[in-house]
């Protein structure tokens, strides 16, 4: 069909999960570093969750390409089975023999027996169960009595749980906490963000032959608005959409072909008037809440990393803006009389600030003010992200809580629901106890929290100094300089004398734990993008702090 037409070697945008294709995005490299990790790691246990269609197969696949030397890999792709099914499967994938009648005790007996002599050869033995949500919970004790293999030193069997959202809650259950308590590292793929859906739809293009640009910019984001960043339904509104430029003779592929493209293969879903519609409702009710004065409080879902700090932060540096000119309130106010709060009763409701807002309260205006807090100045005809890769910034996006905000502790751009259903970006400029200070537009408006979170829907951008590393993850075993980096950042973090460690061994991955759990964050021993992100914040004094700006006099 298209493939000679456009000069493809191969369908650009398959379903199967290629890992040739392979695009990865800041959380997808860090999900993949946490897998490598826990397939080198003796006893590891990792659990990786998304939601559908955002590249967990894909990552297995990757996974089992990648295996270091040493590593024997028992995959298990259908996980429907009964406790001894299983085993049996768990056998059968690591070529260890049974007899058919075998229980489950004498399946264990045989893959323990399997293990020693693996060990004993120096060979590692890893589980991955890929849509692990499918699992009972009769499958997943067997799977924690299976960890209780070992030697006198060392855990036999890794174990590398993949899955959708309802895993996470799965473990949390009462009747799991055992199991839950030896995942050594989690984490969470989200979909991509703006930027990340271009260069993955221009990735697969390249590595299907194509040479030239067929998507148009406007084309482009077309498709991220339609799929949200989820790269499953990119791939099936793009192959329709150069479907449809074939079917028309076009060279190229515009805004309108994906939007007919996109209306085509996604019927059925909720359409967006109804998901208007829903959000106004939403903003009405905290509305009326608000006038109302109770403490109430619509709740909201939470990724398994977005766990509320028992703390605030830590706060080193202040940004370029004064503290005191961020929690201003601007002239269009309302007079505050004498030394009141600006959130008293005279104050508009943060719902009615929005349906006030305009085009200043687009993403582009909202990403402008928090670059001006970085000391960048941005062209309003420019893309935001672009003058930040400039100025040495980098943009990042991303899905959690107020509590993910307060742990990161630098300006973010959120996504409101204004009364109308209409999107409103506003700037989170100060966050502490139960106030934010937020940038709407040319104003600057004070809320709760209470106020704030049932107008949300978790999706945020920031902007950050990335530090001049090769890779945005370090994890144990790596050596070289980006490792030496790391030492020396957290030696003058900690006031020693800067070492030149260029091994990430044990005694680094401990103070990388001591500094995340100082710090609220996933305990996991992996520099990835959350901790690199406040390691080089902490140590930048021209970073933008959220908490210092509602503490200044």
């Amino acid at each position: 069909m298209y493939l000679s037409y456009f000069g493809f070697r191969e369908w650009p945008f398959s379903s199967t999960p290629d890992p040739r294709f392979l695009f990865l995005s800041a959380r997808h490299e860090e999900a993949l570093a946490h897998l490598l990790y826990g397939v080198q790691q003796p006893g590891g246990f990792v659990q990786l969750t998304g939601e559908v269609g955002t590249g967990k197969t894909t990552m297995c696949r990757v996974l089992a390409e990648r295996l270091p030397e040493g590593v024997d890999l028992a995959l298990l792709l259908n996980p429907m089975l009964t406790p001894e099914e299983l085993l049996a499967a768990v056998c059968d994938e690591l070529g260890v023999a049974y007899p058919a009648s075998a229980g489950r005790k004498a399946l264990v007996d045989a893959l323990y027996r399997h293990l020693l002599a693996a060990h004993r050869q120096g060979r590692r033995t890893v589980l991955v169960v890929d849509e692990a949500q499918n699992l009972s919970v009769e499958a997943l004790e067997q799977i924690r009595l299976l960890t209780n293999l070992e030697t006198t030193t060392e855990k036999l069997l890794g174990i590398i749980l993949i899955g959708q959202p309802e895993l996470g809650a799965m473990l949390a259950r009462p009747e799991l906490r055992q199991l839950a308590q030896r995942v050594t590292a989690r984490c969470h793929l989200v979909p991509f963000d703006a930027r990340e859906t271009r260069a993955y739809v221009r990735h697969r293009l390249r590595v299907a032959g194509c040479v030239r640009p067929i998507f148009e910019p406007a084309a482009l984001g077309a498709v991220y608005r339609a799929s949200r960043g989820v790269p499953r339904l990119i791939n099936v509104i793009c192959d329709r959409a150069l479907l449809g430029a074939y079917a028309e003779r076009r060279a190229s592929v515009d805004a309108a072909i994906v939007r007919r493209a996109a209306r085509e293969v996604l019927r059925g879903p909720a359409s967006p008037r109804r998901r208007a519609v829903v959000a106004a409702a939403s903003a009405l009710l905290a509305l009326a809440l608000g006038a109302g004065g109770a403490g109430v409080a619509l709740s909201r879902g939470r990724l398994p990393w977005a766990v509320e700090s028992p703390a605030g932060p830590r706060v080193d540096a202040v940004g370029p803006t004064t503290p005191a000119a961020a929690a201003r309130e601007a002239p269009t106010a309302p007079a505050v009389p004498g030394d009141a709060s600006p959130a008293t009763a005279t104050s508009p409701s943060l719902a009615a600030v929005l349906a006030q807002g305009d085009r200043s309260t687009d993403r582009a205006a909202a990403l402008a003010s928090l670059l001006a807090r970085w000391g960048v100045a941005a062209d309003p005809r420019a893309e935001p992200c672009e003058v930040a890769a400039a100025a040495g910034l980098e943009c990042l996006e991303g899905r959690g809580t107020l509590a993910t905000l307060r742990r990161l502790d630098v300006p973010a751009v959120l996504r409101l629901a204004a009364p109308d259903g209409r999107r409103r970006w506003v700037a989170l400029i100060g966050l502490a106890g139960d106030e934010a200070v937020l940038e709407v537009g040319e104003r600057v408006h004070t809320a709760s929290v209470r106020e704030l979170e049932p107008l949300w829907d978790g999706s945020f951008a920031l902007v950050w100094r990335p530090p001049p590393l090769p890779t945005g993850v370090l994890a144990p075993g790596m050596r070289g300089r980006a490792v030496a980096w790391l030492s020396a950042r957290l030696d003058e973090l900690e006031g020693r004398p800067v070492s030149a460690v260029d091994v990430y061994d044990d005694a680094l991955r401990a103070r990388v734990l001591a500094f995340q759990r100082a710090h609220a964050l996933e305990p996991d021993g992996i520099a990835g993008r959350q901790t690199l992100l406040r390691l080089t914040t902490l140590l930048d004094p021209r970073a933008p702090s959220l908490s210092a700006a509602l503490r200044a006099p």
